[in-house]
């Protein structure tokens, strides 16, 4: 079945950002998300899920134990379970990126700050 963010389920999170499920199963999540400029997660783990953050548009500084590196668009990156990691957008645009997640990470995240 066919999917995008105008038929995917959406929420809010953080300051103005948002969220569309393009898929959700008890195995895997694929998101896709958008941040505004000015805006970042917190500094977060998961015990389980493995993730992959690919940049659709924009740009984003991605924080990974504590090691910060710029992510352009067609950039990706994984994030292994149990490693500290944070999504910044500090770019001139709203950045857009994909994140899948192997087990989903929803339940499965422990804020560091």
């Amino acid at each position: 079945m066919m999917t995008n963010i105008k038929t995917a389920t959406h929420y809010s999170w953080g300051a103005g950002c948002d969220g569309w499920y393009l898929l959700q199963s008890a195995e895997l999540t694929i998101i896709q998300e958008r941040m505004p400029v000015g805006t970042n997660d917190k500094l977060h783990r998961h015990t389980q899920s493995r993730q992959f953050f690919y940049v659709l548009s924009g740009s984003a500084i991605m924080t990974l134990d504590g090691v910060s590196s710029t992510m352009g668009e067609r950039d990706g990156m994984e994030v292994p379970p149990g490693v500290p990691h944070q999504i910044a957008n500090s770019g001139k645009t709203p950045l857009e990126f994909i994140v899948t997640s192997q087990p989903p990470s929803h339940g499965d995240r422990t804020d560091l700050e």
